[in-house]
């Protein structure tokens, strides 16, 4: 009877530490899943293009305002901002036109990113100093703006901001493929 009671204990452990396991490994991917819910990029990419750790907010579509994903990345009293809006569009060829006045008649169009995309710098623009591009996959308009609050950053270079910025472009229109 003392060895069955002894088997008995030892299946209880065995099957509390496998139930045990298993709430484990149910729970974990709502414990690891990121803060950010933005569909194009993640934390972790955006952190690398803006040189440390950056944090991000998304905010869904609504009738009047296209999705939006902002990550912030500070450093020393420097903000870095990685920033991408999507929206659907009836007439996405009008809609591009329109974000992309914002480039004027300096803006670069950029190959194998979406459709018709075109770059620009923002320098000096509101304090800002950045990359903008504008884009669209289909019936999306996408931006991103790249920027800087430092004039002169050593992480956003001119070369550095047009590289990272096409490698956010190829993510999210990548994404909206």
């Amino acid at each position: 009877m003392e060895d069955s009671l002894a088997v008995s204990k030892i299946d209880l452990r065995k099957n509390c530490a496998i139930l045990l396991g298993l709430c484990a490994v149910i729970a974990m991917p709502s414990a690891c899943m990121a803060k950010n819910n933005c569909p194009w990029i993640n934390e972790a990419t955006a952190s690398g293009l803006l040189g440390g750790n950056a944090e991000g907010a998304f905010i869904e579509t609504t009738p009047r305002q296209p999705a939006d994903c902002t990550f912030t990345q500070q450093d020393s009293g420097v903000m870095r901002t990685l920033r991408i809006t999507v929206e659907q569009s009836g007439d996405p060829r009008r809609q591009l036109s329109a974000v992309s006045s914002l480039c004027g008649p300096n803006s670069t169009p950029v190959r194998a990113i979406g459709n018709e995309a075109m770059m620009c710098s923002l320098e000096g623009r509101n304090s800002l100093h950045g990359t903008f591009l504008a884009g669209r996959v289909r019936d999306r308009v996408f931006t991103i703006t790249l920027s800087t609050t430092l004039k002169n950053d050593p992480l956003f270079t001119q070369d550095s901001l047009q590289a990272k910025i096409h490698i956010a472009a190829e993510q999210v229109s990548g994404n909206l493929f």
